[in-house]
C-alpha cells in the first residue's frame, strides 16, 4: 500500500520509521515550512530515506485547495494519508483523494474531548481515564469515524508532559502502525461517533490559562487539575506581587499531612491577585516548594515558577524573596554574608576571564570552567572568603547563585557543616563526654513529632532509667514517609543524581560517622546495654565499614550484553539494565540497632533506592543519630526516612504500603511470617534475615584452646544477643568433659558490669521482657531434664537486666533449649559418639534453622565434609563470629532468605531490565 504522511515532529518521525519497518511503501512526507534555518525532524527523517518531502507554507487560498499543490500531490499516487501530528488545515479534496482516504491521530478518546487542545482538558476536568483515538478524517476535523481507542488511567501526578512520554507517545505510534494494518487487510472498522458526551473545548490559550481563584482554583483538586492540565505551555498562571508568574509541578497534598517545616514565605508577603478572596489558608513555603490552598482546606505543593517578565524559571519556594536571599535560600543575610558575592564574582570573573555582570544562573562549566579550574575556585574561596568546600561540592553547586548559597550556608554552619542542621537535642553526659540525640520521627530531612503527638519511653538496661520519651509513630507518619521517599525517588534530585555522586555522599557520611563515632558507640551503649568497646568496634565500626564498602559500588553496579538468535535478515541485540526497585523499607532488630541499619541501607542507598526505616521500638537512638549523620552529609530530602514506633503500626504499614516496593526485615522468624504475609497482597519483594538455632560442631583434633575460647566467643558475645549464635555445641565424647570445666574456667573470667566501664565482659540483656524470657527458657531446660551447670539465674545483687552467662549439658535431640534458640547469654552441649561424623551431621541439621553454622577440627577432610552437607547460609571453620562486609550474610529454611553484605546484597535491591533492539 502506497502512503503518503502529513505532519511534523519527532512522533510524525516514529510513524513514519515503523511504517517504512513494516514494508509499506511511503511515496511522500508533507510537513512544515523550516523555522530558523532548521528541517522539522519528520523532514529529517524522510530526506534521510530518500523520500520526497513537501514543504507547504499552506495547503489552500480562500478556502480552495491551491490546484498545484493538489496536482503534486496527486501525482504521488498515494492509497492512504496518514496524518500522524498534523497542525496545518488539509482540504477536503486531499483528504478524501485516496483510496483510502485519511486517518488521524488524536490524543482524546473521541467523542469525550474533541479540539486542539484536548489533551489539556482531560486533565484540567480531572477525568479518571485518558487516551487517544484514531479516526477518519472528515470535515470537522475531529469529528469523523473511530477506527480504534487506546485507554490509559490517569494517575494522580501525571501532567501533560508525563502523560504524553509515558503513553500517548510510545502507544500513539503502535497503534498509528496497527490502524494501517486493518487498512490494509480490509478490516478497519468506521465507528460513527455520537454526539453525544462530546466537551467541544477550546483551544487553549494563555488567556485561557490564567487561574480563576473562584472556579479553576477553588478546591485543592480542581488546582491542581488546572495547573498539570495546563503544564508548560501555555503554563497555568496569576499574578503575583503584580507580576505574570506561572506555576509548574503541582502535585496534591493529602488532608492532614502538611510537609514538614511548612512555614510563611521568609521574604515579603506573597500577593496573588484573587487568591485571598472566600478567606483561604495564606500560602506557605517548605523544602520542596510552594503550598496553595482551597477553599476546602486542602492544598497543593507546587514546585516551579517562571516570571514571565524575564523568563527565568525558578523554585516556587523562592517567590518573594529578593535575589540575594533566592540565591542562598535564607533571610536577613548579614553584611558580612552580602560581601561573599562580588568576592565570589571576582574569582569567576578571573578564572574565566569574564569582564561585566555575572548572573546568578551562569553555569561554571558551561561558562567554559574544565576540571582543572575546580581546584583553582575551591583554593581561592579558601582565601578570600575563609569558607571550604570539596570539590565535589561545586559539581554539585555548578550555577554562581547556587553556590554562594552553599558558601552563605557552609560559612553560618562552621567547618564540618554542624551549625547547618538544627533540632531539639537531647543532651547528656556520659562516657566522659556530652551526647546528642534527636527523640523525634525524621522525615524529609527535618525531625517532627508523631502525627499523633505520642511517644515512648526508651529505657537505659543498666540503671533501669527513661533515658528519654521518643516519637511513637503510627500509619500517618508511614504514610507522610513514603510521599517524602517516593518524591525523592521519582521526581527529587536524588532520582536524577549520577552514581558517582550517590557514592561520594555515601563516602562523606561513613566519614561522618566516624567523626562521630565515640558518641554513636557511647548513644549505643546508653540504649542497648552493649559493652562499649564491642560497639565501638564492631556495632558501630562495621556500620562505618558497611557504607564505605557499598559506596565503593555504586557506580559498579551494571548490566550484560546478551547474544539471542537474530530475527533474520534483521540483527537483534540484546542487553540488560540493573535499575533500582524505589521506595524500599527496612525494619530491624534491637540486638545490633546501628549495624542492622547499616547492612541493609548502604545497598539500598548504593542501589539508588530511598527507604523508610523502622528500627527497633526499644533501640531507636542510634538510628536518630545517624539521621543527623545523614542530612549533614548532604543527602536530598526524602531519601532516608526514619519510623520509631510499634512493629504492629509501623512496620505493618510499612509492609502494606502499595508504593514500598521492597521489605528487607531482620528478627524472629514469627514475626518474619507475619512480614511476608503482608508483602504478599501487594506482592511486594522482600528479604527476611530471621532466627536462628546454629550448631557448632566441636572434633577431638581441635585446636583444643583456641576451640574453647571461640565456642565463648560464638555463645556469649554481644551477651548472646546474636542471630548467629552458636545455639547447640556438639562436642565429640572423648573431650567432652574436659570441654566443658575449661568453658565453666572461661566464664568465671566473664566481668559483669557497667557497659561503658572498659573492663567489663559482659554487659545487661537488652530490656526487661527478654530477661524475662531467658529465664523463662532456662527453667524449661531445667524441667526438660538438662543440667544446668551454671548460671541460669538474674544477677543478684546488681542494678540492671543482667543474666548470668549460663551453661547446660546432657541435652538431648528433643529438648525445647535444643531446638529454639535463646537469644542470650546461654551455651548448650550436647556430646556425641567419637568418629560419628554423619551422625552428628544429621543431628546438627534436625533443626528448622539454618542460618549459621561452624566446625573445629585439624582434618581438612572434616571440615570440607561438614561444610559441604551442613545446611546453614554460613559456615565457619576453625573460627566464629567472622563476618565481613565484603562476604555475604543470610540463611536458609526458617531462617529466612536473601542476602545482607557483599555484592550478592545488591541484587536484594535492584531489579533487571531486558531490552531487546532490532537493526
Amino acid at each position: 500500500m502506497k502512503i503518503a504522511i502529513i505532519g511534523q515532529s519527532a512522533f510524525g518521525a516514529e510513524v513514519f520509521k515503523l511504517l517504512q519497518s513494516k514494508g509499506y511503501e511511503i511515496v511522500g512526507v508533507f510537513t512544515i515550512s523550516d523555522k530558523g534555518g532548521k528541517e522539522d525532524i519528520l523532514a529529517q527523517a524522510a530526506a534521510a530515506a530518500n523520500v520526497p518531502v513537501f514543504k507547504y507554507a499552506r495547503w489552500r487560498v480562500k478556502n480552495q485547495v491551491i490546484p498545484e499543490i493538489f496536482e503534486e500531490y496527486k501525482s504521488l499516487g498515494a492509497e492512504l494519508n496518514v496524518l500522524p501530528f498534523c497542525s496545518q488545515f488539509i482540504p477536503m479534496e486531499i483528504i478524501n483523494y485516496p483510496k483510502h482516504q485519511s486517518i488521524v491521530y488524536h490524543p482524546s478518546i473521541l467523542p469525550r474531548h474533541r479540539g486542539a487542545s484536548a489533551i489539556n482538558w482531560t486533565l484540567i476536568h480531572g477525568d479518571e481515564i485518558g487516551g487517544f483515538s484514531i479516526f477518519w478524517a472528515d470535515d470537522g476535523l475531529d469529528t469523523g469515524p473511530v477506527l480504534l481507542t487506546r485507554e490509559v488511567k490517569i494517575e494522580p501526578d501525571d501532567t501533560l508532559n508525563s502523560l504524553y512520554k509515558r503513553f500517548l507517545f510510545p502507544e500513539g505510534v503502535k497503534a498509528m502502525g496497527e490502524a494501517v494494518d486493518q487498512i490494509a487487510a480490509g478490516s478497519a472498522p468506521k465507528l460513527v461517533q455520537p454526539a453525544e458526551g462530546a466537551t467541544y473545548d477550546p483551544k487553549m490559550t494563555a488567556e485561557l490559562a490564567k487561574i480563576d481563584w473562584a472556579t479553576t482554583g477553588a478546591t485543592a483538586v480542581q488546582l491542581h487539575n488546572f495547573i498539570r492540565g495546563c503544564d508548560r505551555v501555555p503554563g497555568a498562571w496569576a499574578l503575583v506581587n503584580g507580576e505574570r508568574v506561572s506555576l509548574f509541578g503541582s502535585r496534591l497534598v493529602p488532608a492532614g499531612q502538611l510537609p514538614t517545616a511548612a512555614a510563611p514565605n521568609p521574604g515579603q508577603d506573597l500577593l496573588i491577585e484573587g487568591y485571598a478572596d472566600g478567606g483561604r489558608k495564606p500560602p506557605l513555603t517548605h523544602a520542596d516548594g510552594l503550598l496553595l490552598f482551597g477553599l476546602d482546606g486542602n492544598c497543593v505543593s507546587v514546585a516551579t515558577a517562571r516570571l514571565e517578565a524575564s523568563g527565568k524559571t525558578v523554585p516556587a519556594k523562592q517567590l518573594g524573596l529578593s535575589p540575594d536571599q533566592a540565591a542562598a535560600g535564607v533571610s536577613n543575610l548579614t553584611d558580612a554574608e552580602s560581601a561573599m558575592k562580588p568576592e565570589l564574582q571576582r574569582i569567576w570573573r578571573g578564572i574565566l576571564a569574564r569582564e561585566g555582570d555575572l548572573p546568578d544562573d551562569l553555569d561554571f562549566f558551561k561558562a567554559g570552567a574544565g576540571s582543572m579550574d575546580v581546584t583553582r575556585l575551591v583554593e581561592e574561596i579558601k582565601n578570600s572568603i575563609q569558607v571550604s568546600l570539596s570539590n565535589e561540592e561545586v559539581y554539585m553547586a555548578t550555577t554562581l547563585g547556587e553556590l554562594f548559597a552553599l558558601i552563605v550556608q557552609r560559612s553560618r554552619a562552621g567547618a564540618d557543616g554542624a551549625g547547618s542542621f538544627q533540632y531539639d537535642a537531647v543532651r547528656l553526659q556520659a562516657n566522659g563526654m556530652e551526647v546528642a540525640f534527636p527523640r523525634q520521627a525524621f522525615i524529609n530531612n527535618r525531625f517532627v513529632d508523631a502525627a499523633s503527638s505520642k511517644t515512648s519511653p526508651t529505657v537505659n538496661p543498666f540503671t533501669e532509667e527513661v533515658i528519654c520519651e521518643v516519637a511513637f509513630c503510627g500509619k500517618a507518619d508511614v504514610d507522610a514517609a513514603v510521599a517524602a521517599a517516593s518524591a525523592a525517588f521519582h521526581s527529587g534530585e536524588w532520582g536524577r543524581m549520577n552514581a558517582r555522586d550517590r557514592g561520594r555522599l555515601m563516602f562523606r557520611l561513613a566519614d561522618l560517622m566516624e567523626a562521630h563515632k565515640e558518641e554513636l558507640a557511647t548513644i549505643e551503649s546508653l540504649d542497648s546495654g552493649a559493652v562499649y568497646t564491642l560497639a565501638l568496634k564492631t556495632h558501630i565500626g562495621m556500620s562505618i565499614d558497611s557504607f564505605r564498602y557499598f559506596a565503593g559500588w555504586c557506580d559498579k553496579i551494571h548490566g550484560q550484553t546478551i547474544p539471542i538468535n537474530h530475527a533474520r535478515p534483521n540483527r537483534n541485540l540484546t542487553l540488560t539494565i540493573r535499575e533500582p526497585i524505589g521506595v524500599c523499607g527496612i525494619v530491624t532488630p534491637w540486638n545490633y540497632p546501628l549495624m542492622m541499619l547499616a547492612w541493609k541501607m548502604s545497598a539500598c542507598l548504593a542501589a539508588g533506592n530511598t527507604v523508610i526505616l523502622k528500627p527497633a521500638q526499644v533501640t531507636p537512638l542510634t538510628s536518630l543519630k545517624f539521621c543527623e549523620l545523614v542530612a549533614r552529609a548532604g543527602f536530598p530530602p526524602g531519601v532516608v526516612n526514619v519510623l520509631p514506633g510499634p512493629g504492629a503500626a509501623v512496620g505493618q504499614s510499612i509492609a502494606e504500603h502499595p508504593e514500598v516496593r521492597k521489605l528487607g526485615f531482620t528478627g524472629s522468624t514469627p514475626v518474619g511470617r507475619t512480614i511476608m504475609a503482608a508483602c504478599s497482597a501487594n506482592v511486594k519483594k522482600c528479604s527476611l534475615e530471621l532466627g536462628g538455632k546454629s550448631p557448632l560442631i566441636v572434633f577431638a583434633d581441635c585446636e583444643f584452646a583456641k576451640a574453647v575460647k571461640m565456642a565463648c566467643n560464638g555463645v556469649f558475645f554481644n551477651k548472646g544477643e546474636n542471630c548467629i549464635a552458636a545455639g547447640r555445641l556438639f562436642v565429640e565424647a572423648s573431650i567432652h568433659d574436659r570441654f566443658v570445666e575449661a568453658v565453666k574456667v572461661e566464664i568465671a573470667k566473664m566481668r559483669i558490669g557497667d557497659p561503658l566501664d572498659r573492663a567489663t565482659d559482659h554487659g545487661p540483656q537488652n530490656h526487661r521482657a527478654h530477661l524475662d524470657k531467658l529465664l523463662e527458657y532456662c527453667q524449661r531446660g531445667v524441667s526438660e531434664g538438662a543440667k544446668l551447670v551454671c548460671g541460669g539465674r538474674r544477677v543478684a545483687g546488681l542494678r540492671g537486666f543482667f543474666m548470668e552467662p549460663t551453661l547446660f549439658t546432657g541435652v538431648q535431640d528433643h529438648m525445647h533449649i535444643a531446638q529454639e534458640e535463646s537469644f542470650g547469654p546461654v551455651m548448650i552441649i550436647s556430646d556425641f559418639p567419637d568418629g560419628d561424623i554423619d551422625g552428628v551431621l544429621s543431628r546438627a541439621n534436625a533443626t528448622e534453622y539454618g542460618l549459621a553454622s561452624g566446625v573445629f577440627t585439624r582434618d581438612i577432610y572434616k571440615a570440607l565434609r561438614v561444610s559441604e552437607r551442613i545446611h546453614a547460609g554460613t559456615v565457619f571453620v576453625n573460627t566464629y563470629n567472622k563476618t565481613d562486609v565484603a562476604a555475604p550474610f543470610g540463611g536458609f529454611k526458617q531462617s529466612g532468605f536473601g542476602k545482607d553484605l557483599g555484592e550478592e546484597a545488591l541484587n536484594e535491591y535492584l531489579k533487571t531490565k531486558t531490552v531487546t533492539m532490532e537493526f
